[in-house]
C-alpha cells in the first residue's frame, strides 16, 4: 500500500539527477546512454500493492529506456499524458499522440523521448499478480490508440494516478487488483494493435503490419496510392481499405499522418538543420509547400517554420521551455516583435550610458502609466522598460489594481493612474488583462478573461543576467503615494475585497447567501502611530462595465464603479487602527515554462507573494530564468496579515526603491542563496523561505498548469513544500544532518499561513540568524 511522493525541491542542484534515476529505476525506467540526468524540477508520486506500481511522473524533456535489472517477463505500460513524445525503436521513429499507450517490452531495444516535458503515467505489474499469465511477448513494442478497452484501461491509469495520494489503502488494493487482472484480457492476441492500428484477427493484425511498414518505405513517393501498396503486398484494393476502415480510420488519413509526424521529427532534429522545410516536406512525401504548412499547421498549431524555430530555441543551451498552448499566437508574435525593437533600442542607449559612466552604480526611474505596465500577466516576451546594472538602483511607482473601487480618491486627477484606469465605451487603455485569450472567447468578461489580476510595472532588464543566476532585489523605501483630486490632495487611500475567492466566502453565519464587501481605509502615516482607519464599505452590486458586460460578481480587475452605484456603510470598523505593513504583493521575475503566465498563483519566480515581511529594509533573492532576468513589481499593501483571508490586503498604490545585485551562476556557492529554486527572503533578524502547494505547477502540471494549480492546492501540500524546503536549507547551507535539521525545525523554526487566496497556497518557514550566532563559521 506504500505511497512514494518524491519532489526535486527535496535535493540540492547537485543531488537531483542521481535522485531522479533512482525514481526511474524504481518503475523499470532509466536514462538513455544519449542524454543527460535530468536536474530540474520534478515530482513523482508512485504506490505499489502487491506487486502493482503505478506512477505518475513529471519533469522536463528527457529520454528514457529500459532497466532490464527488473524481474518480469511482460510490459511496462506507459501512458504519455500531453504531446510531443517520440518513441524510437529498431524500425524507425514514430511520433506518439497524448492518450495513446505503449507497451514496452522489459529488454526491448526502445527508447521514449518526452521532446517537450515529461509527463506520463506509468504501470509495473510483476508476474506474481498474474498467477502466471503471461502478458504480452517479450520483445514487440506497441501503441495502441484510444479507442475501446484500450481507452477505458487508459483513463482508469490516469484518473488513479491523479488521486494517488488521496486514494485510502482498501481503495488503491481493489484498483492495483483491477489493472493487474485487466492487463492480461487487454493485450490477448486477438485484441492486439499494430503500430496505432487496430484489427479484427491476427492474420488481419499481421497483414496490415506488413501494409504499414510497405508505406513507411515508401513515404517520399508523392504519388504513393492505395493500389500501389495492394500490388506490392498481392492484395486488392478493395481488401486493403477494409482494413484500414476497421480501424476507424482510412489509407488516406494514415499516410498523411504518417507524413505529418515524419516532418515533425525531421524539423526537430538538430542534424536536418541544413535541410530546408521545402526539402524535408518532399522527402516525406508532400510536393506542395503551400498544402503542406496549411495541414502541419491544422494538426500540430503552428506553421512548420514557426515550429522549427521554437524547437531551435528551446535545444539551444539557453532555450527555455516550449509556450503554453491555447494562448493566442498573435499576440506572442507581437510581443516577440516589441522586445526585440526595444531591446535594440535599450543595448544602443545603455552602451552610451555605460560609456560615460562605467562602473559606478547608477540610478534610475520607472513611472506608472499605461505605456509601463502589464495588468494580470507575467511574460518572458514582455519588451523591457529599461535596463539597469548589477548595483544600480531603481525607483518604480506602482499602482493598485483596486483604485477603481473609489475613483473619486485614489484615480481622479493622478495622470498615471488616469491612464492606466482609462476605460470608456469607446476606447479601453490597457486591454489585456490576465492571461486568458484576448477574444475573451470563454467568459465573455473582457481581454484576458480575468485569468490574473495584478498591475505591475516593468519588466526592467538587468544587464548579463542569465538563466542559473540569481537576483537579489533589497528593498530600500517604501512611500505611499497621494490623491491627487483637490478634494483629498496629499491624503493616502487604500481598499480591500472581501471576495468570493477568499477563504470565507461559504462561511457566512448572519446571511444564507454569500456577498462580497468593499472596505475603502484612509493610511494615516504619522511618525508616532502610522495606521489604516476605515472610512466606509459597502456590498458588491453588480456592474456593467463600459463595453455593456456584466459582473455579477467581483471577477474582473479595474471595473469603473460609479460612487452612485454603490450603498455605503460608515461607521464600520469604528475605533479600530489597523498596523501598516507596507509591502509589495508581488516582486516577480519572468517564468521560462511559458509566454503568458496568470499573476495570481506565486511559484519559484517570486510573484503574487504576498508576504508582509516584504517591507522596507528587507531583500528577496529570485533565480534567473530568462535572459535579463525582467524583473516586475506591483500589487502595493499598505497592511495585511498572514493568510490575506478575505481575499485581499489593503490595497494601496505605492512607490519604492529598490537596489538590485546580480550573482552570477559560478559565484554562487558558499551562498545561503546557492542552489535556490524558490523564494528567498532575508529581514535583518530571519531567513524566510517560501513553500507552496506546488513549487512550480508551470512544470509539474505542463499545459493545464494555470487551471489545474487552482483545483488542487491545499494547506497539507505547501506545509511539505516548506518543510522539505527548510530541511534542505538547513543541510545543504548549514550543514546539518538530516537528523538535526529535523529536531531544530521542531523547536525553532516558525511555520506561518503567508496565504490561503492566492491559486497556489503558501506555507512560510521562519529561522531566526540568531540560532546560528554561536556556530563556527556561520
Amino acid at each position: 500500500m506504500s505511497l512514494r511522493p518524491f519532489t526535486s525541491e527535496s535535493y540540492s542542484e547537485g543531488d537531483r539527477p542521481e535522485a531522479w534515476r533512482d525514481v526511474l529505476a524504481s518503475v523499470g525506467l532509466q536514462p538513455t546512454a544519449v542524454t543527460a540526468t535530468h536536474a530540474g524540477h520534478a515530482t513523482a508520486a508512485r504506490r505499489s500493492c502487491q506487486g502493482v506500481t503505478l506512477a505518475r511522473l513529471s519533469a522536463g524533456p528527457q529520454a528514457v529506456s529500459s532497466w532490464s535489472e527488473v524481474a518480469a517477463d511482460h510490459p511496462l505500460v506507459l501512458l504519455p499524458i500531453e504531446d510531443g513524445v517520440a518513441l524510437k525503436t529498431a524500425v524507425g521513429h514514430q511520433i506518439v499522440a497524448a492518450g495513446h499507450l505503449l507497451l514496452l517490452p522489459r529488454k526491448g531495444d526502445w527508447s521514449v523521448s518526452f521532446q517537450r516535458e515529461m509527463r506520463a503515467v506509468l504501470l509495473s505489474v510483476t508476474s506474481e499478480p498474474l498467477y502466471g499469465r503471461r502478458a504480452a511477448p517479450d520483445d514487440e513494442v506497441r501503441v495502441m490508440a484510444p479507442g475501446g478497452l484500450s481507452d477505458v484501461f487508459a483513463r482508469m491509469m490516469e484518473l488513479a494516478a491523479r488521486d494517488l495520494e488521496t486514494l485510502s489503502n482498501l481503495e488503491w488494493a481493489a484498483l492495483a487488483h483491477s489493472l493487474s487482472d485487466l492487463l492480461p484480457t487487454f493485450l490477448r492476441p486477438q485484441n492486439e494493435v499494430t503500430s496505432e492500428l487496430g484489427s479484427g484477427s491476427a492474420t488481419k493484425a499481421a497483414t496490415l503490419h506488413r501494409l504499414c511498414q510497405t508505406i513507411e518505405r515508401r513515404l517520399d513517393d508523392p504519388d504513393l496510392t492505395p493500389a500501389k501498396i495492394a500490388s506490392v503486398e498481392g492484395i486488392s484494393e478493395r481488401y486493403l481499405q477494409k482494413l484500414f476502415e476497421g480501424t476507424g480510420s482510412s489509407f488516406t488519413n494514415y499516410l498523411r499522418e504518417r507524413r505529418l509526424q515524419r516532418t515533425w521529427a525531421d524539423l526537430s532534429n538538430p542534424a536536418e538543420a541544413d535541410h530546408s522545410i521545402s526539402e524535408i516536406a518532399f522527402r516525406a512525401g508532400f510536393n506542395d509547400s503551400a498544402h503542406f504548412s496549411r495541414a502541419f499547421r491544422q494538426r500540430f498549431g503552428l506553421s512548420p517554420r514557426e515550429f522549427r524555430q521554437h524547437e531551435a530555441e528551446r535545444q539551444s543551451p539557453s532555450a527555455t521551455a516550449a509556450g503554453q498552448r491555447g494562448w493566442p499566437q498573435q499576440a506572442l508574435a507581437q510581443l516577440r516583435s516589441q522586445h526585440a525593437a526595444t531591446a535594440g533600442q535599450i543595448a544602443t542607449r545603455s552602451a552610451i550610458e555605460r560609456a560615460q559612466i562605467e562602473g559606478v552604480p547608477r540610478h534610475h526611474q520607472l513611472t506608472a502609466d499605461a505605456s509601463r505596465v502589464h495588468w494580470g500577466y507575467f511574460s518572458r516576451s514582455l519588451p523591457p522598460q529599461i535596463e539597469i546594472g548589477s548595483g544600480d538602483t531603481i525607483t518604480i511607482e506602482t499602482l493598485t489594481q483596486h483604485a477603481s473601487d473609489d475613483p473619486e480618491r485614489m484615480i481622479k486627477g493622478d495622470a498615471g493612474a488616469e491612464s492606466v484606469f482609462h476605460w470608456t465605451r469607446d476606447q479601453k487603455n490597457v486591454d489585456r488583462r490576465g492571461a486568458g485569450p484576448l477574444d475573451a472567447s470563454i467568459y465573455g468578461r473582457g481581454a484576458g478573461e480575468g485569468f490574473g489580476v495584478h498591475i505591475c510595472t516593468g519588466p526592467v532588464a538587468v544587464k548579463d543576467a542569465q538563466p542559473g543566476d540569481v537576483l537579489e532585489i533589497r528593498i530600500l523605501d517604501i512611500v505611499p503615494r497621494p490623491s491627487r483630486n483637490p478634494d483629498f490632495e496629499g491624503r493616502v487611500f487604500g481598499s480591500s475585497v472581501a471576495a468570493w475567492w477568499g477563504y470565507h466566502y461559504k462561511e457566512f453565519l448572519a446571511e444564507q447567501n454569500a456577498h462580497e464587501a468593499v472596505t475603502i481605509y484612509e493610511i494615516v502615516n504619522n511618525a508616532d502611530e502610522p495606521h489604516a482607519r476605515a472610512l466606509y464599505s459597502y456590498r458588491w452590486q453588480p456592474q456593467t462595465d463600459p463595453f455593456g458586460t456584466l459582473h455579477t460578481t467581483y471577477d474582473y480587475p479595474g471595473i469603473p464603479i460609479p460612487p452612485s452605484s454603490v450603498r455605503r456603510r460608515h461607521d464600520v470598523l469604528d475605533g479600530i487602527r489597523i498596523p501598516l505593513r507596507p509591502h509589495f504583493g508581488v516582486i516577480a521575475l519572468a517564468p521560462r515554462e511559458a509566454d503568458l503566465v496568470d499573476s495570481v498563483p506565486p511559484a519559484y519566480f517570486g510573484g503574487n507573494l504576498d508576504n508582509w515581511r516584504l517591507g522596507k529594509g528587507s531583500t528577496v533573492y529570485l533565480p534567473v530564468s530568462v535572459p535579463g532576468a525582467l524583473l516586475s513589481v506591483g500589487d502595493p499593501h499598505a497592511a495585511q496579515g498572514d493568510g490575506e483571508l478575505g481575499g485581499t490586503a489593503i490595497e494601496c498604490s505605492m512607490t519604492g526603491t529598490f537596489q538590485v545585485i546580480l550573482h552570477k551562476k559560478n559565484d554562487l556557492i558558499n551562498q545561503p542563496f546557492a542552489d535556490l529554486s524558490y523564494p528567498l527572503i532575508e529581514t535583518g533578524s530571519d531567513w524566510v523561505l517560501m513553500g507552496f502547494s506546488h513549487p512550480n505547477y508551470l512544470a509539474e502540471f505542463g499545459a493545464k498548469g494555470q487551471s489545474e494549480v487552482y483545483a488542487t492546492s491545499s494547506l497539507d501540500l505547501a506545509m511539505k513544500d516548506a518543510f522539505r524546503k527548510m530541511r534542505r536549507f538547513l543541510m545543504n547551507v548549514k550543514g546539518l544532518s538530516e537528523d538535526e535539521a529535523i529536531a531544530l525545525m521542531s523547536v525553532a523554526v516558525d511555520f506561518g499561513v503567508t496565504q490561503v487566496v492566492d491559486g497556489n497556497w503558501g506555507v512560510h518557514a521562519i529561522l531566526s540568524k540568531r540560532v546560528f550566532d554561536a556556530a563556527p563559521n556561520n
